[in-house]
């Protein structure tokens, strides 16, 4: 009994044990290893931008150019404007309102005029206004077609002595078009020019004209039309016989057209030359008078023998451009402008169309 009750208990002193041994949970299981990091790349640097193609730089050039031309000539204007004195508008209308007895005298007048802008005057020894407008018969009476005016060098001369009893037609482009557009700042530059002087520009007649497809809309009422310094850049656009035609539109029977133009080398290709400002003066001649024109005389006037035609810059490496800026200025400013033919047509009856050839 007693060994009994010993042993239960012992079992009775065991089961917690037992039991406290089985409530225990298993241990947990070791967490799963982290899944492998994949090895990231920098981000690559964009690639560089394509170089730029020859079309691309010049055009980058070219604005570049014409943002730096439109700088000066707001500042030109700016100056302008502040030049203009009362006095000076006095002086101005004065001069417009006087009845001049030949074209002569009233070239001299405008010539001598305190309206013509600083430096302009300068040019008049190489560019002989007096004796050339003398030579192509200006009179006061007369309706002028000026081409392509650019900032006006001439119109300072011509519309004084046509505002009492004659008229000037300038042509010129778009002064509203597009501002990337270097056509837009010539017009602009003109436009400036007439609005300094109601006195002096009040009367004159722009036309604006498409330079690619010119088209004056004028029918035998021009007594002369002046084309100065302009045939290389028509040509150069292929638009020289276009206008050549509009002039003989606008001239009556009989009527002048006038051109000074530099000059190339005789026999040389004015495709080639244009592109330096220059053109033989036979190829000239034989243009103009394929539209209709008669070659009524040419004056050696405006000619420069120091003019090598030979310059990196074309014409415009000599004065007063001096494209090439300090570079060889002494040695331009000692050649002077270029050499010049100075050129007088007159308007003749078109030439028949060639016959066709007859068979056998």
């Amino acid at each position: 009994m007693t060994s009994r009750l010993q042993s239960l208990l012992a079992s009775a002193a065991f089961l917690p044990l037992v039991i406290g041994c089985a409530a225990e949970p298993p241990p947990p299981p070791p967490p799963p290893p982290p899944p492998p990091v994949a090895a990231v790349e920098p981000p690559r640097p964009p690639p560089p931008p394509p170089e730029p193609t020859p079309e691309e730089k010049k055009k980058a050039a070219d604005l570049k150019e014409l943002a730096q031309d439109r700088a000066k000539f707001d500042s030109d204007r700016q100056a302008e404007i502040a030049r203009w004195t009362p006095e000076m508008h006095k002086a101005a209308a004065a001069l417009t309102s006087k009845a001049f007895p030949s074209g002569h005298a009233a070239v001299k007048a405008a010539l001598a005029g305190t309206h013509r802008r600083p430096g302009n005057a300068d040019r008049d020894k190489y560019r002989n206004p007096l004796e050339t407008l003398d030579f192509f018969g200006l009179k006061p009476t007369m309706t002028v077609v000026e081409y392509a005016p650019g900032e006006g060098w001439y119109t300072e001369i011509l519309a004084p002595v046509l505002a009492k009893s004659g008229k000037l037609i300038a042509t010129m482009s778009d002064a509203n078009g597009p501002v990337d557009q270097r056509a837009t700042l010539y017009g602009q530059r003109f436009k400036a020019l007439l609005d300094t002087s109601p006195e002096l520009y009040g009367k004159v007649q722009s036309v604006v004209v498409d330079n690619k497809a010119p088209s004056l809309g004028l029918d035998k009422v021009a007594d002369m039309v002046l084309l100065v310094r302009e045939v290389h850049g028509y040509t150069n656009q292929k638009t020289l016989p276009l206008w050549l035609m509009e002039a003989w539109k606008a001239l009556k029977p009989g009527g002048v057209l006038g051109i000074v133009q530099h000059r190339a080398p005789a026999g040389s290709n004015p495709e080639e030359t244009a592109k330096n400002g220059y053109v033989p003066e036979a190829w000239v001649i034989a243009q103009v008078e394929a539209v209709g024109f008669k070659l009524a005389g040419k004056s050696e006037l405006n000619a420069n023998t120091k003019d090598t035609k030979d310059y990196p810059q074309g014409v415009w490496s000599l004065p007063p451009t001096f494209r090439e800026g300090d570079t060889n200025r002494a040695k331009y400013a000692a050649i002077g402008e270029s050499d010049r033919m100075t050129l007088k047509f007159v308007k003749v009856t078109p030439p028949a169309p060639p016959k066709p050839k007859a068979h056998p």
